[in-house]
């Protein structure tokens, strides 16, 4: 199969660099992407907006024969979600890393900090005592050193979608923050944060509890959750 992986928020490809070798390893195909503007710091990030990543994404599948599987971490997660919109025929699973589907008119999230029109990784204090589940001294050192500003346009966009067919795609979430049981105590209290996941058809979970960067604190146990999900296509 055809993985590709599409990174979150500060990261590019060699975020997923601890993942790949076992994906192929199983015998699967992994492409891991770095999207518009993430190619370093010094990359022009001028104008560069969600539709510019979910494109790169779509570009991608194009450029495969066959299904493809989605791996989407964080904010790549709705990239993702806007990828299987875009080729619902191309995409046999869409598999969360910590994230969901995001519906039409939603935002990543519009709250962080930016900066010259650009958003740095914050500083740690920014985050919920969740997110750095097991980010130790030393992984925040090398999170830091290869962080590459996001471009403000792909948090604060507005998810935009128009193929009902996306809910024919099935999904596998992989749960590291908040257990699978939350989320399915969230669906059935009807939460409107929730309510794309609740029109899917296909829902599967996949429970790995850390933090929000599972391919920098639990690599191989996030591997072999990808491994168990692909399976399921």
């Amino acid at each position: 199969m055809d993985i590709i992986l599409i990174p979150g928020f500060w990261l590019d490809a060699s975020s997923w660099s601890e993942i790949t070798p076992a994906l192929e390893k199983a015998g699967h195909r992994a492409h891991a992407l770095t999207l518009p503007g993430m190619e370093s710091r010094d990359a022009d990030r001028t104008g560069i907006t969600l539709r510019d990543h979910v494109d790169a994404v779509v570009a991608a599948v194009d450029a495969i024969d066959g299904p493809v599987v989605l791996a989407g971490h964080s904010g790549g997660g709705a990239v993702a979600h806007a990828v299987a919109d875009a080729r619902p025929d191309k995409i046999a699973r869409v598999i969360y890393v910590d994230s969901a589907p995001l519906g039409p008119g939603g935002v990543i999230n519009d709250e962080l900090p930016v900066v010259d029109g650009e958003i740095p990784l914050p500083d740690w204090n920014v985050f919920e005592d969740e997110d750095l589940v097991d980010l130790t001294d030393e992984i925040r050192e090398a999170f830091r050193a290869a962080s590459i500003p996001t471009p403000k346009g792909v948090a604060f966009d507005k998810q935009v979608l128009g193929d009902e067919r996306r809910y024919d795609v099935p999904i596998t979430i992989i749960c590291c923050e908040f257990p699978s049981a939350m989320i399915l105590a969230w669906l059935e209290g009807g939460a409107p944060f929730v309510k794309e996941i609740a029109a899917i058809k296909d829902v599967s979970y996949i429970d790995l509890p850390t933090g929000h960067w599972p391919q920098f604190t639990k690599p191989a146990e996030l591997a072999s959750a990808i491994l168990s999900a692909v399976g399921k296509s």
